[in-house]
């Protein structure tokens, strides 16, 4: 493996871990909001979540590709990427 792999890798490992501090920041904020607001926060997370979760899969099939394919993959998990990062701003701006 390649150095400008390992990083890219650790890069998104250290994104993963930064969006689930982040939720946990937000499920924080939820418990405190009123009842109507809660049920929308926790759709909210839960929707974040579940986008996460594919940034997860994307990462493991990045780490496990060869090097021929780990190109094309990677392109895969950078539009997951920017997307988990889309939800993640509109997430935070509905719980300001």
């Amino acid at each position: 493996m390649n150095d400008k792999r390992k990083a890219y890798e650790e890069k998104l490992d250290a994104q993963l871990k930064e969006w689930d501090a982040q939720i946990a920041l937000l499920k924080a904020k939820a418990v405190n909001a009123k009842a109507d607001a809660k049920i929308d926060s926790y759709k909210t997370i839960e929707a974040l979540e579940h986008k996460q979760d594919k940034a997860k899969t994307k990462l493991q099939e990045l780490k496990t590709s060869g090097d021929e394919a780990w190109e094309a993959v990677k392109g895969g998990a950078e539009k997951t990427w920017a997307e988990v990062k889309a939800a993640y701003h509109d997430a935070v701006s509905k719980f300001q």
